[in-house]
């Protein structure tokens, strides 16, 4: 059976940010950068987000690109929420006041951030810098955001109402029967967790490193494997996660000059997502190619292939939906 290309696959270029996703966009430091929603619609608060593949997965896609110096206030999610660098360096903080701990990531590491804590995010390298994000479950819930943060946006006239819609009061007024939402008190602040940074690298690998981890499927000594989370099977062999996170998800990179992947059939949600690189995806009796940044998800229980096609070594990160 065909299947339609152009729903299944998300080329970045054609994507359609949104400009202001989030009650911090008109804040000094968060107004200049993108959220783009891949697969699912994330947790984005502008409601005119466009999503490309709105098909439930059990997880979610999305992309940030910020300017320098720019990125996310201090915020929490009630899902799993993985991190993908894919270009410049991104400075990760944390904590109520976010001076509990930070780290720095780079290019092709990957940090799986814990629920229940606050953290934020900076682009501090100089120049515009991408980053991919996953989310857990279906539906990852809504974003929390620390008190302050929430009051210095409504100075900007930006404000959430109880429905968690964004609304700009400087353009319009509070709807009838609506209500803002109010910043948490101390006592729910403190139902929060903490971390170290020490605690935190335990959810982090780097691309430096990778070597540490990649292992061969020993499929003619072609495929380089580093599975991050959740267990991973290809060619008859199964991966254990380098990452001690119930994510709802798995996440693994397939890196190698000669990489692929034959056929095989998936009764769970999949997306194929490159870093380097250029993949040919067989799905069924339709053939695409991807590159760096874009996605492809095939239909559930579909025949799929995969191969590197660039003549030079390719990575791309394979995201399964948890059996």
């Amino acid at each position: 059976m065909s299947i339609n290309i152009d729903t299944r696959l998300a080329r970045f270029n054609d994507l359609i940010p949104s400009k202001i996703p989030f009650v911090e966009g008109k804040l000094k430091g968060h107004q200049d950068r993108l959220n783009y929603s891949i697969v699912g619609p994330g947790v984005s608060e502008d409601t005119k987000q466009n999503v490309k593949i709105a098909e439930a997965h059990g997880f979610n896609i999305g992309a940030v690109s910020a300017a320098p110096m720019n990125g996310s206030g201090l915020h929490s999610h009630t899902t799993a929420e993985v991190f993908l660098i894919f270009s410049g360096s991104w400075r990760f903080y944390w904590g109520t006041d976010g001076k509990e701990g930070e780290i720095v990531l780079h290019r092709g590491d990957v940090a799986s951030f814990p629920t229940n804590m606050f953290r934020g995010f900076q682009n501090v390298s100089d120049q515009q810098a991408l980053m991919f994000v996953v989310l857990g479950e279906n539906d990852p819930g809504v974003i929390t955001w620390t008190p302050s943060l929430l009051k210095k946006a409504k100075e900007t006239g930006m404000v959430l109402l109880d429905d968690n819609s964004l609304i700009d009061l400087d353009k319009n007024e509070i709807p009838n029967g609506k209500k803002l939402i109010e910043p948490l008190q101390e006592n729910e602040l403190n139902q929060f967790d903490h971390y170290t940074s020490q605690e935190i690298e335990k959810f982090v690998i780097r691309s430096v490193d990778q070597n540490k981890y990649f292992l061969d499927d020993e499929h003619y000594n072609s495929n380089s494997i580093l599975n991050y989370l959740d267990s991973f099977n290809i060619h008859n062999k199964d991966f254990n996660p380098n990452i001690d996170h119930k994510t709802g998800f798995g996440l693994t990179l397939l890196h190698g000059e000669n990489a692929h992947i034959h056929t095989y059939t998936l009764p769970e949600s999949e997306v194929y997502l490159c870093l380097e690189g250029e993949w040919e995806i067989t799905c069924n009796e339709s053939k695409v190619k991807i590159g760096p940044k874009d996605a492809f998800s095939p239909p559930k229980n579909s025949s799929r292939s995969l191969k590197n096609i660039s003549g030079d070594k390719g990575s791309i990160f394979i995201i399964r939906q948890k059996k």
